[in-house]
């Protein structure tokens, strides 16, 4: 049938509109303002995907403190996860030298002395005798020396020989005479050697009264005490003399009294300047554990190394008065 002309139209209208509005709906998203569709991607999460990170935004400003960031990444972060263990001190393969965050040593540990074990007792003639016989040998002798300290050379001399020979002594001093020369019992106690209480004044005690005996004993403690930092343990009275009085204040400031068993006599005339009388003195009374009394004298001095090769060529060997036990708790005395 023939298509009337109004129909016509009509149809080319509707076909133009249609294609009009399909051309219309394909052109808009090209148009959309770029902007929008930014936006858009930040609402959604997606901005770390193609953009830096909000830090690396400022790199113009901060440098990072990596190189070769990528997008995303925080420089901060970055240079704590790289930091060398070692840096902070927490790297458990760090040696204790090298940690600084370890802890100082214990003071008191570092200079409190350990407990020597003890291995000879005294008897009754001041001699000793091993603790444990079975264990212990009864072969060797006390080296002491009296009335010091006197003069650098000899106090050298003999700390030198004692040295030597590996051997220990008790040195009894007069406090009167360290109050003149502290820098040699300071010496006498650093090179290892026993300090002993020999009264101040180097007097007769049994004369005195008991306050001056007293002070004779109590003064040298102190100073000892002053110079070293320790009192003396071991006592030994002037020419051997003492008394109840004597011996109950010595063992009341812990020291044990004693006088000696074999006198070298080199206080005497007969030896003076005579290193050999000294000698032969010693040995004539050689036994075993005998307390051998000795002075600062030049010419004890000069035989001391003689004198303990020839103790060690027989056998001999030296107490350290550290390993004596002192006895107080046996028999206690109490000062009159």
């Amino acid at each position: 049938m023939p298509i009337r002309k109004p129909h016509l139209i009509s149809i080319v209208i509707m076909m133009a509109l249609l294609v009009t509005s399909g051309c219309s709906s394909n052109g808009n998203q090209p148009n959309t303002p770029p902007s929008d569709s930014t936006g858009n991607a930040a609402n959604n999460g997606q901005a770390t995907v193609n953009e830096p990170a909000p830090n690396q935004a400022n790199n113009t400003t901060k440098p990072a403190t990596g190189t070769g960031n990528t997008a995303g990444e925080q420089p901060d972060n970055q240079g704590q996860s790289n930091q060398p263990a070692e840096d902070d001190g927490t790297n458990s393969t760090t040696t204790p030298s090298e940690n600084t965050t370890a802890p100082e040593p214990d003071s008191n540990a570092a200079t409190d002395p350990q407990p020597v074990k003890k291995l000879y007792k005294m008897n009754k003639v001041y001699s000793f005798v091993p603790i444990d016989k079975a264990t212990t040998s009864n072969k060797v002798v006390l080296l002491t020396f009296d009335d010091g300290p006197k003069e650098d050379k000899m106090v050298s001399s003999l700390l030198d020989t004692l040295d030597k020979h590996k051997a220990k002594a008790i040195f009894f001093v007069n406090g009167y005479r360290v109050k003149k020369h502290p820098e040699l019992l300071k010496k006498i106690a650093d090179r290892g050697q026993t300090i002993g209480n020999h009264s101040w004044d180097h007097i007769d005690l049994k004369k005195e009264s008991q306050a001056s005996v007293k002070n004779q004993i109590e003064d040298v403690q102190q100073i000892v005490k002053e110079v070293v930092g320790t009192e003396p343990q071991f006592f030994r009275p002037p020419f051997g003399n003492g008394n109840d009085y004597v011996k109950g204040l010595v063992r009341d400031h812990g020291m044990l009294y004693m006088t000696w068993s074999n006198g070298s006599l080199d206080w005497d005339s007969s030896t003076k300047d005579k290193p050999d009388k000294v000698i032969a003195n010693v040995l004539e009374q050689l036994h075993p554990g005998v307390n051998i009394l000795m002075h600062e004298l030049p010419w004890t001095t000069e035989a001391l190394d003689t004198l303990l090769t020839k103790l060690e060529s027989k056998g001999y060997g030296f107490i350290d008065p550290a390993t004596i036990d002192l006895g107080l708790a046996e028999q206690p005395q109490t000062a009159k």
